[in-house]
């Protein structure tokens, strides 16, 4: 039984053993976030956004004035019109309310759609330069440093400034 317990545990020592030694490799991080966003790419595709919030917003503001001149207008006209007139007015402001929040709803899903497309085409080509350096410069494991549930680790394996870079060479 003694002999039996004595395999088992030189078995087990062994194979902790040759486990510790397949671990041994070059570890590295990116923090693919301020890659996205310190990126050329990054900043060119956040200011594209930035042009469409303004000119969408820009679209609304002119749209709540005249939502606005319109209810203006009907409640100055409210004592002067007979009750059908005043009930059609009032339907065609609630119309007109329905379209502006519909337009904007729409606006708001657009540009939803389109920041997922532009961070989803930016990500794809960081990660691209990502597997690059990591094979290109023998990195074992490179973990994302937000998604990763990493705790710590030492700012010499911290890749992203590598990566903005290689990245931004790329673009050029």
């Amino acid at each position: 039984m003694k002999r039996l317990v004595s395999i088992c545990l030189v078995v087990l020592l062994l194979g902790l053993a040759s486990t510790a030694v397949a671990v041994d490799g070059k570890i590295g991080f990116v923090d693919l976030q301020k890659a996205l966003n310190l990126s050329d790419s990054g900043k060119m595709a956040k200011e594209k956004m930035r042009q469409q919030v303004t000119n969408y917003e820009t679209q609304l503001d002119e749209m709540r004035s005249d939502l606005e001149k319109s209810k203006e207008e009907m409640d100055k006209q409210a004592l002067l019109l007979s009750e059908d007139a005043r009930s059609a007015k009032e339907r065609d402001y609630q119309q007109k309310v329905k379209e502006f929040k519909r337009f904007a709803n729409d606006i708001k899903e657009e540009l939803q759609i389109k920041d997922s497309e532009f961070t989803r085409k930016i990500l794809d080509d960081l990660l691209a330069v990502v597997l690059e350096i990591g094979k290109k410069e023998g990195f074992t494991v490179i973990f994302e440093k937000n998604e990763s549930s990493l705790i710590y680790a030492d700012e010499k394996i911290d890749l992203t400034d590598q990566v903005i870079a290689a990245a931004n060479a790329k673009q050029k």
